[in-house]
């Protein structure tokens, strides 16, 4: 399997999948640069756009997302966590829900649709600023002054939102009527 990534120049190369290697002893082995690396290294190369996967190197069992996992943990511990405990509380309530699968793909459509408004948002003020100089700070100063724009694309953000939704709603309704529909309506007495 091979992953297009851009290089120094901007342009597409392709590029293997990337494997790491996590040994008994916890330590991370990037087996493309043969070296051991740390969880910042892979917290660097998920904001580079990298594809890669995580292996137990005796079992060869996928640990990607136990080492996402640790990652946004480590994130969330530091100074500006991104998610209350009251949103993670209703996250953990969807575990073994009925819902749980179709809350997992609302969660993601509904991240890449804001991702996606992001970049569109980036592209309109390419000019303005070098994006990997931008701190929350001036990300903040930037959106209030982009107030007419920035509603906008929320109102785009928020609708397709709600399309999301609708379309999971549509997808339950459906799945509970192929569940329950071989039995008869209940009679009255």
């Amino acid at each position: 399997m091979t992953q297009e990534h851009p290089d120094a120049s901007g342009t597409a190369s392709t590029a293997a999948l990337r494997i790491l290697k996590k040994y008994p002893n916890r330590r991370l082995y990037d087996t493309q640069a043969s070296c051991y690396i740390t969880l910042a290294d892979v917290k660097q190369m998920v904001l580079d756009g990298l594809e890669f996967e995580v292996r137990d190197a005796k079992t060869g069992e996928d640990l990607t997302r136990s080492i996402l996992l640790q990652i946004i943990l480590e994130e969330e511990a530091g100074g500006m966590p991104m998610f209350s405990a009251r949103s993670l509380a209703q996250i953990i309530r969807f575990y073994g829900h009925a819902m749980q699968g179709m809350m997992g793909s609302y969660l993601e459509k509904n991240l890449q649709t804001f991702v996606d408004m992001q970049s569109r948002l980036a592209e309109q003020a390419s000019g303005l600023y070098d994006p990997k100089s931008f701190t929350p700070e001036m990300w903040s100063q930037f959106m209030s002054g982009q107030a007419p724009m920035m509603q906008g694309l929320m109102g785009n953000y928020l609708e397709q939102s709600k399309n999301l939704f609708v379309q999971m709603q549509e997808q339950m309704q459906k799945q509970a009527g192929n569940l329950f529909g071989g039995f008869p309506p209940p009679t009255e007495k």
